[in-house]
């Protein structure tokens, strides 16, 4: 990526040296990473808006008026995916770690997918939709 606005669903007060959190839906705030000539130019946050369970698309619209274009996941359920794609955030997938600064310079290096159908979870309160 040379240049975008990327999306880290994050725990407590985010950050770069923040940790991701589980539920990209129920985070507490989104890490906001700017990327400009394939470098890190500024991190923000954005506070997530409270919705209830089936509310997806709150955050999918909170992150497209915050001219987002990627987001990274390591969970998402159908429908704010296809939300995501309506708007034209590309959603990215990562499990394994949870520290926000590695998989963001994962992602700007190209080391990351695209998140597939057979990643995407079935949702509800246990799940990380």
């Amino acid at each position: 990526m040379e240049n975008g606005r990327i999306a880290v669903p994050s725990n407590e007060k985010g950050g770069l040296d923040g940790m991701r959190a589980g539920h990209f839906g129920h985070c507490d705030v989104f890490t906001i990473i700017d990327v400009k000539d394939g470098k890190i130019e500024n991190v923000s946050t954005i506070q997530n808006q409270a919705h209830v369970q089936g509310g997806c698309m709150v955050p999918v619209n909170l992150l497209a008026q915050n001219n987002v274009n990627a987001l990274i996941v390591g969970g998402i359920g159908m429908r704010p995916l296809m939300g995501f794609n309506q708007v034209g955030i590309n959603v990215y997938y990562e499990v394994e770690r949870q520290e926000i600064k590695p998989v963001v310079e994962d992602l700007i290096s190209g080391k990351l997918n695209i998140i597939g159908n057979d990643q995407v979870c079935g949702g509800g309160a246990g799940g990380q939709a």
